[in-house]
């Protein structure tokens, strides 16, 4: 086993057939994905290329043969030092990021990431991946892989900082809609059923779902202002005010479009575009990533007509889960979702100047906790 690092997209263009491959059908670990992600979020100029370097590692079998990689770069903070971060993080919100392997070379690829990683920590080389602080901050606490790369790393002497996150929520799909129906609470049930009867069996509601680029383009600005609007009566700003995260939705919907990587929906409510929903799919998952709702026909609920008629659909195509990402909004579990825990790491390695960074966040976090709770006292 061999662990290379590298710095430029280009270097890694030969090996994008494998990146997919190792992705597992997990549209956010796709290089499609990643390396918009990279394009937008990563260094714009000369300033930003100082700070901040891709640091993808790969690691190779004794065939040169690409079996794992850790798709990640490096950030430089004064005061954290530099930051190994994945790709992806950030206002994007990327879920079940990892490390990407064959099953059945997790613990190869683990134990030479870790090697690597330690190696590097300590050496003063100029083409050396100096790092003071691995930081994850959203893992799935079932994900063996990245887990295991931890352990590893603990097992060095690296100091691990371990705390719960905000969990995802995920429905298990059943084979029809009335199984679905009876894994609901009775008030639920009874919502969907009113949902039903007076809007989409009524001839009010209309499900379309962009499947060509002329449609696509509509869709997604569609989306964009129903989003905003809303976000705005509620007094925020809204992920599209972002220009990074505006012109990165630009740029990786089509790519996944043509992927089969990416569904967008509009709803059609008595004639008029009422709700959006944009949604990445992969693997038999869909994944509920971003949606707009017209915010003057909220009182006819367009926002949970949508997401029936997209379970229901989703359930007909057999689909094995309905995934609705981070955040414990209360919604997620009347539809019958259950909270996956993620879990946050900070990984420091044994170097002297690392620690004590180490030491004094967390003393600084202290602080801030001891003060939190007199305010709250």
């Amino acid at each position: 086993m061999r662990t290379c690092r590298f710095t430029e997209l280009d270097q890694l263009t030969p090996y994008a057939d494998d990146w997919e491959r190792l992705a597992g059908g997990v549209p956010f670990r796709s290089c499609a994905w990643l390396w918009h992600w990279w394009r937008h979020y990563g260094p714009q100029n000369d300033a930003d290329r100082l700070r901040t370097r891709l640091a993808v590692l790969g690691v190779f079998d004794d065939a040169n043969a690409l079996v794992g990689i850790a798709p990640w770069y490096v950030d430089y903070s004064p005061v954290h030092g530099r930051v190994l971060r994945p790709l992806g993080s950030g206002e994007v919100c990327s879920e079940y990021l990892s490390v990407l392997c064959h099953p059945a070379m997790k613990e190869a690829v683990v134990e030479a990431l870790a090697e690597h990683l330690d190696k590097n920590a300590h050496d003063d080389g100029p083409d050396a991946l100096r790092w003071d602080l691995l930081e994850l901050d959203t893992v799935d606490a079932e994900d063996r892989t990245l887990c295991g790369l931890i352990d590893c790393l603990a097992g060095l002497g690296c100091t691990v900082d371990r705390r719960p996150a905000m969990s995802c929520w995920r429905l298990e799909l059943p084979t029809d809609w009335e199984s679905y129906l009876a894994l609901l609470g009775k008030h639920q049930r009874r919502t969907v059923r009113r949902l039903e009867r007076d809007v989409l069996h009524a001839n009010r509601a209309v499900l379309h779902v962009a499947t060509q680029m002329d449609e696509l383009s509509r869709t997604m600005d569609l989306l964009v202002d129903l989003h905003q609007r809303r976000r705005q009566m509620l007094g925020e700003k809204g992920c599209f005010a972002s220009a990074r995260f505006l012109g990165f939705y630009r740029d990786v919907v089509p790519e996944l479009l043509r992927r089969g990587q990416v569904q967008l929906y509009w709803l059609e409510l008595d004639g008029k575009p009422a709700a959006v929903e944009y949604h990445l799919a992969g693997n038999g998952v869909l994944y509920v990533y971003q949606a707009g709702v017209e915010p003057a026909l909220l009182e006819h609920e367009p926002g949970n007509a949508i997401n029936l008629m997209i379970l229901r659909r989703a359930i007909e195509r057999g689909y094995r889960a309905y995934d609705f990402l981070r955040g414990d909004e209360v919604y997620k579990a009347r539809f019958g979702a259950q909270p996956r825990p993620t879990v946050g790491f900070r990984v420091v390695p044994r170097r002297a100047v690392a620690q004590l960074r180490h030491n004094l966040w967390r003393a600084g976090n202290h602080v801030k906790q001891w003060i939190k709770r007199g305010v709250k006292g």
